[in-house]
Order: C-alpha cells, then structure tokens, then sequence
C-alpha cells in the first residue's frame, strides 16, 4: 500500500506451482496493532484467509480481521468497523490480503483457452462450488496474495495531501484505505500473473472523486447557467458512456476469438527486438500506440502480439458506431472506449472525455487509436486527425506525465479480404454499415487465404525531447501549441510510413499497373520487376530481404495467388500464358501498390524536375531544377507526406546520389549531358508512381476550368461531375490509368484548389487562375508520358513529346 501507481515491469503468463513461496508475516514494530484487511469472494476464500493468518500469527501479536472488499465481483463490504479501526488510533500495520487462482498450465505457461472459457467459465474467478471443487482436484491453482502493508498514519498523510491536491479524493479516510488495499493486491496479483492483465478496477470512482473534476463540472454548471446536480449528472451518464471495462475473463475470450479469426485468414509477423524496446520504454512511461488503419483486423492483429508478448490490454479508442451487439459490449470490456463522432459543442462531454485521458496516462496504462480515424481506401496513409492526439499533448503540457511515448505502427497485409469494398466506395458506391450482419460478412471472407499481416514498430516518439519538460505554470500559447501539434502528428504519419514494408505483392502490383492494361508473361514480368526489386535492396527498404522476385518460378508463384484471389486474370490458351489486371480490379491493385508509394514519390518528383530543367532554355539549370521540385512538392502536398523543405531537399539529393553520386553535374552542361543523367536511374518511376494521381488532378482542373460563373463550388456537387468526365476521358483514352477515377484522389483534387482559393469567391482572375493550375497539371502529365517512352527506348525527340 505504499504507493497507487499502476506500474509494472513483470511481463508474461502465471507463474508456474512453486515459483512463488506462500507470503510471510509483515515486518510490524514492536507491540504494533496488525490489522488484516481482507478481499474476498466466497466463504471458501474467507476461510483460506483466516487460516493463513492463524498460521502465520506470531505468538502473543495484536492482530484484528477485517472484511474490507470483494473486488471479483465488484461488491463493497461497509466501512463502518475499518472506520472504527482508524479511529482508535495507535498506528497499526494495515496488510491486504488476498485469495487467488490460477489457470491450469499447459506447455509450461498457464493460461486459459476458449474451450476453458466456453465450458464451465474463467477458472481465475471461479464460483463458490467450482472453487471448492477446484480446492479438492487442484490445490496448486489456489495462492494467497500479500499486497505490500502500510502504517495508518501513513496512508493518513497521503489521503491528506490527495484532499487538498489537483488530484486528490473527496472520498473519507476510510474509502481511500480500502482504495490503497485494492490497489496493492493488484499490483501484488500481477506480479503472479503477469502485466497482460494490468487492468484499472476503480476508474469511474477515483474520476468522480476528484477535486478537480467535482470542480470542472461545478464550473460548467455556472457556464450553463444549470443545477451543479443536474451537470453532474450528465458528467456521471458520459463517463459510463466513455470508459472502458475490463475483464480478464472477457480479456482472455476477445483474444482467444481474435486468433482463431486471424489465423483463418492469415499468419501474423512481428519483431522480437521491437517488442522488447517496447517493454522498456512502457516500464518507464505511458506509451501511446498509433497504427495506421488498412482493415477491420488492426486492432485484433495489434492487440493479439501485445497479449502474446506480455502487454496489458490497450485503452483503444473506438468509433461510436463499432459498438454494435454482440461485439461492442466484449471489446469495451476488453478495454476498448468508445468515442462520439462529433462532440464539439458539448462541453460536459469534452470535459469528461478530458478527465479520463487525463487519468489513463497519469496511471501510466497504454492507449491506442488510429491516428487516420478511418480506414484508407486508397491504401496511402490518410492525413492525421488531432483530437485525440489533442487531449494527450494538453495533459502532458499540464504535467501529468514526465514523458509519453508516442509509438507509430504500421500493419502491412499481404492481401486484405475486403479491398473489393475500398474500390466500391472509390467508384461512388455507399460504405457499408457496421452492424452483426457485417461481421458476418468479414468472418465468412476470412475463410480464404491472404497472407501475412506485419505488424511493424517505427521509431518511438518522445514528448519530453520534442516539446521539453512540460510546465503547468506556462500560460497557453493557442497558435504555438496547435502548430507543435500538427507538427508533431505529421512526424508520427512519416515514421509510420517509414516503418512499412515492401511486399512481394505490392511490387507485382506496382509493376503491372506501370504497363497499363497490357498482359504480361512470366518472364517479361520478371524483367519488370527487376529495377523495383533492385532498388528495394539498395535502399534497404523495410522487408526488402523477404522479397524474392528475380526468378521465372517465384514471380509465377505470386502471380498464381493473385489469380486465385481474382485480382488479376490468365490467359493461358495460347503459346505462353499472360497475366493482366482483372476487368475494374485497378483500383484493387492500386491499393497494394499505394501502400508503399511513399517509397518512390521523391525520385518520381526528381525524375520530372530534372526533365524540365532540360527542356527550358534557362542559364541556371539547377535553380530550375529545385524550383520545379518545389512546385511538384506543393502540388501533390495533400497526398503526400512531406518534410520540411530542406530536409526535402536532401531527401531528393540521397535519392539521385544513389544513382549518381555527382549528378548535379549534369545540371551545369546543356540538356544532352543533362539527359545522359536518366539511363542511371534505376528504376524510372514517375510514370507508374504520379501519373495515376496526376490524371486525376487534371480531370477536377478540367471541371473547374468549364465551371459556370454561378455553378456550385461543393465537395458534394463537384465529385459527381468530376466521376462523370473521368469516366468520359477513360473511354477517349485521354486517362491511361483506370485507377485515376476515384472520389478518393477527386476529393484531395479539390482540397488543393480550395487551398489555392480556387473554389471562390468568384473574382476577374478566378478563370484564368483555374485555367493555370489545369495547364500545371497537363504539362506534368506530359512529362510522365516522355518518361515512360523513355522507358521503352524511344530517346529520340524526347523532349519535344506532345501533350496527350
């Protein structure tokens, strides 16, 4: 009872019969009054306690017995006679006691299957008849736990200094002892059992008890101009509304339920060495895990290498709309909280929602959410939202924590079973509701095959060294604070994309969407695959030593499951069989190739930067050189995540070193030397890597340009005129990329023009301002395709190629 911090550095399963000796006689002074508080379920586990302590008594000590808590089932004992003890004074020893059980062991670790759970229930929390039926057939599953003891006048001081302090309880002497109690066994507990069941069991009372939130919602009731008990109220509906629950019987069963659902589907990967840094740094700190989010089985996937490897469960953030029968009111109890969508204007809410994530990282428990908020459609990671991200950067400035860890996660699939509804929505079609229905639906598509999932760990990302100590004191800078903020989510975006690995998949996809609608044979993909597989090992890209593509018989093996899946189509009747991109499954492929896009975006920028700096007639070829670089940057800026622009700037200069370590020499000679540059660079992407993107800005600059002088500017009424003319310019051919048309790359199109105040007010230079941004675009577009004939060997006239 010497502390409440929830803390731990004890990883892994229960410890085995034996490992741990039955608890000693706590060390009293002389003549000091020892009071046994106990915590237990049934009468079977009061006896236990009650023999132990006769057992270990010494002879002649001051010993009282108290019946304080029955935490398994959640039932308080009154308070009445520990309030007598407290009273009586004289300082006595107060020592928790508690009666445990474990799981049965099995290959050296105990745990608990789904056939345990399924059967009879958590053998850890067992009824009065199976735990005396668990006492006769298997003794070694029950133990005695001793919580670390305390002086009375001890915990009096901390109850003192907690009444008066931000943080302290408004509850009596008496409730804090028992809440001191509470706390001890369970740390005590995990130290048997292990940190994957480090669980908070009295988050909604010591919230409420707070001073400063019983003062928050006081002061909101003022604002409101409402009754401080009607206020409260609300506060006490939101807070049950919010806060997750935790079971370890439910623990057990969601991750029991999420391997057998993975593991239809897929093998799961991780590092060993990534695991352990973790386990260091959440030993110190509260971390927050923020993965990206490419299918409905992140979550599951992360949660089941956390457990697996120790980790207590995550307080995951989820959307108010997953909390759907059956599978809201297990994964909440399984430490998932659920958020409202929108909230802005109710503050109670936002006070609460603060109060709690307050709370979560003062006690040092992990959090998790998906910093996209909603699944990428287009297999690129999404822009970063900020508000939960938000609340956690204000309660580290307000110094509830010395440090919080932010650590990005990139989950990778092979294939993801329902990539066919991301194309579905790109084309216009309606998202599917979650709801049990569609459960179903995503367990029934588990039943195929679909590789790996890689559940990667990118450089953890300190609060202390980004933003330095935090000061309480430090009166709010409102713009400062909200650009560290955007700052500090862009840098957790690009180390997640940095995290991510190349797969043998989206190569084969970004090879054959290079080559349009045209099939290919085994070995003419072999031969296209060359240059990507090349460069993936010189720049030693994420999971590049795992990519095995330079033979006839493993690109065959790959092109064959892609067969299977129906992302592609063979043609087999003739002399040599072909493989092409199945009839509207491009945006399918593009998926897998955008997920690892980010890869080659800046020699893709390079590629046509260097093209227009040799078709100007300019003195200074690398000032254009840059220049254009910096256009391209500020063109695709809302697909892309950027860095700073010097540090965009040695990102391109590495990019063409690798190919060239003198390349800007090139720049000082005519456009002939400066074209010699290209035959180095391996492989020439621009082509495969922007022009689908490209294509698409150019059809929304193509609606903006005819846009009648009072037609409407809105998302809503843009996007079908945009879908409507893509389709137009794919059947003139006009767009080589099927991918091109999507509502995704449409919307982002129009994020540009909006910040380029494009979209209004109308003024004498809109016309001409949108009719620049379309003719920026087409002669991007033009160098892709002198990029691309480049590629096929037609040097000759290459700069002077047309438009399209």
């Amino acid at each position: 009872m010497a502390g409440a911090a929830e803390t731990s550095t004890h990883t892994g399963a229960e410890t085995a019969p034996g490992a741990a000796s039955e608890p000693g006689w706590p060390q009293a002074a002389v003549g000091q009054r020892v009071v046994c508080l106990l915590d237990w379920t049934n009468g079977l586990e009061r006896r236990l306690l009650e023999d132990w302590v006769a057992r270990h008594r010494p002879e002649g000590a001051d010993v009282e017995i108290l019946s304080v808590a029955s935490s398994r089932r959640r039932r308080r004992r009154p308070l009445g006679p520990l309030e007598a003890t407290l009273a009586a004074g004289g300082d006595p020893l107060l020592q928790p006691l508690r009666v445990i059980w474990l799981a049965p062991e099995r290959e050296g670790r105990r745990k608990v299957t789904l056939r345990d759970l399924l059967k009879l229930g958590d053998p850890r929390d067992p009824d009065w008849l199976r735990a005396r039926w668990l006492r006769f057939r298997r003794p070694e599953s029950v133990r005695i736990i001793a919580g670390e003891p305390a002086p009375e006048s001890d915990l009096r001081r901390r109850w003192q200094a907690q009444c008066t302090g931000e943080s302290g309880s408004t509850e009596g002497l008496a409730g804090f002892v028992r809440r001191q109690a509470v706390l001890a066994l369970e740390r005590a507990e995990r130290r048997v059992r292990g940190a994957r069941y480090k669980v908070p069991r009295l988050v909604r009372e010591d919230i409420l008890a707070r001073p400063s939130f019983r003062g928050r919602i006081a002061s909101l009731a003022r604002e409101l101009g409402q009754p401080e008990a009607k206020v409260m109220r609300r506060a006490i509906s939101n807070l049950k509304e919010i806060a997750a629950s935790h079971s370890p019987f439910v623990i057990d069963l969601v991750i029991q339920l999420w391997n057998a659902m993975i593991r239809r589907g897929y093998d799961v990967e991780y590092d060993d060495t990534q695991i352990d840094r973790l386990r260091g740094l959440a030993a110190q700190h509260p971390i927050v895990f923020l993965p990206s989010h490419k299918s409905n089985l992140d979550h599951p996937a992360l949660q089941w290498v956390l457990h697996e490897n120790g980790f207590p469960p995550n307080h995951t953030a989820g959307g108010i709309n997953m909390n759907f029968f059956p599978v809201g009111p297990l994964v909440r109890r399984a430490g998932t909280f659920f958020i409202r969508r929108s909230f802005k204007d109710d503050v109670v809410y936002k006070a609460v929602l603060q109060h709690y994530l307050d709370y979560l990282i003062e006690k040092r428990f992990p959090l998790e959410w998906y910093i996209e908020g909603g699944r990428s459609r287009s297999g690129k990671l999404l822009p970063p939202r900020f508000g939960l991200l938000a609340y956690v950067f204000d309660a580290y400035l307000r110094g509830k924590s010395e440090d919080v860890q932010l650590i990005p996660v990139s989950i990778a699939y092979d294939q993801i079973s329902d990539v066919g509804d991301y194309a579905h929505e790109q084309l216009g079609g309606a998202k599917q509701k979650e709801s049990l229905g569609w459960f179903i639906g995503v367990l029934r598509r588990l039943s195929n095959r679909y590789g790996r999932i890689q559940v990667r760990f990118g450089e953890p990302l300190s609060l202390a060294k980004t933003l330095g100590p935090p000061d309480p004191t430090a009166p709010p800078n409102p713009d400062e604070t909200s650009l560290a903020l955007q700052k500090l989510a862009f840098e957790v975006c690009v180390r997640i994309n940095d995290a991510t690995p190349v797969t043998q998949i989206s190569l084969v996809c970004l090879a054959l969407l290079g080559r349009g609608d045209r099939a290919l044979t085994v070995d003419e993909m072999v031969t296209a695959l060359a240059n990507l597989v090349y460069y993936s090992h010189a720049r030693t890209l994420p999971g590049h030593e795992a990519i095995d593509l330079e033979s006839a018989e493993s690109v065959q093996s790959v092109l064959d499951l892609l067969v299977e899946s129906g992302l592609l189509t063979r043609y087999d009747e003739g002399p040599e069989a072909v493989y092409a991109i199945a009839n509207e499954r491009h945006l399918a492929a593009a998926y897998y190739r955008n997920s690892i896009i980010h890869y080659f975006v800046n020699a893709s920028i390079a590629e046509l930067a260097l093209l227009r700096a040799a078709e100007v007639d300019v003195p200074d070829r690398k000032k254009e050189f840059w220049d254009e670089a910096m256009r391209l940057r500020d063109l695709l800026k809302f697909e892309f995540f950027f860095p700073e622009k010097e540090h965009f700037r040695h990102d391109v200069d590495e990019e063409l070193k690798l190919h060239d370590p003198h390349w800007e020499q090139h720049l000082e000679g005519d456009a002939e030397l400066l074209l010699n540059l290209f035959p180095k660079i391996r492989p020439l992407s621009s082509h495969r890597i922007l022009r689908p993107f490209l294509e698409s800005y150019r059809v929304v600059g193509d609606v903006l340009e005819q846009l009648e002088p009072d037609g409407s500017t809105e998302t809503a009424d843009l996007l079908p005129r945009c879908m409507a003319l893509g389709r137009q310019y794919q059947l003139q051919r006009h767009i080589k990329r099927a991918e091109s048309i999507s509502q995704v790359l449409f919307g982002t199109a129009l994020k540009l023009a909006r910040n380029r105040d494009l979209l209004g007010p109308d003024g004498p230079e809109l016309p001409a301002r949108r009719a620049a941004l379309a003719g920026e675009i087409r002669d991007a577009i033009r160098r892709t395709n002198a990029i691309e004939a480049m590629v096929r060997g037609r040097h000759a006239g290459l700069v002077k190629l047309g438009n399209d």
